[in-house]
């Protein structure tokens, strides 16, 4: 049986169609906080910093995205410190348009270091909690 909550890294999960009165489907993120995961579309990779279990943004953000490539909301949205060959940003990008780097390297944002206390194994590793 095909699962949609399990689909393979990187795969797009495909909801299976509603009746009236049934649950929305719930995806499963595939990607945790420390992962380095590049777009499946455009030129870019990332450490996850940030998730989302559906979309969280703006409503113009999204119309913002060309129809034929817009990503639909029912899925974990990522929050990644990203960058390209030009330059470093933050992205927000959903699931669907993530896959995991094969060979995962450091990624050189100038952030990374607030938030993770190491890369190892493939992976960064979040710092201690500090609290006043």
């Amino acid at each position: 049986m095909n699962d949609p909550t399990n689909t393979p890294t990187g795969a797009p999960a495909v909801a299976p169609a509603q009746t009236p009165g049934t649950a929305p489907q719930v995806y499963e993120a595939q990607f945790r906080i420390g992962d380095v995961v590049r777009h499946r579309i455009f030129p870019f990779r990332g450490v996850i910093f940030d998730v989302d279990p559906v979309f969280s943004n703006t409503e113009e953000w999204w119309q913002a995205i060309p129809e034929e490539i817009r990503p639909r909301k029912d899925q974990p949205f990522y929050h990644l410190l990203a960058e390209n060959e030009e330059t470093s940003y933050v992205a927000y990008v959903s699931q669907q348009n993530l896959v995991r780097e094969e060979r995962p390297a450091p990624v050189n944002h100038p952030a990374v270091h607030q938030i993770f206390a190491e890369f190892r194994d493939g992976r960064y590793h979040l710092r201690p909690r500090i609290m006043n």
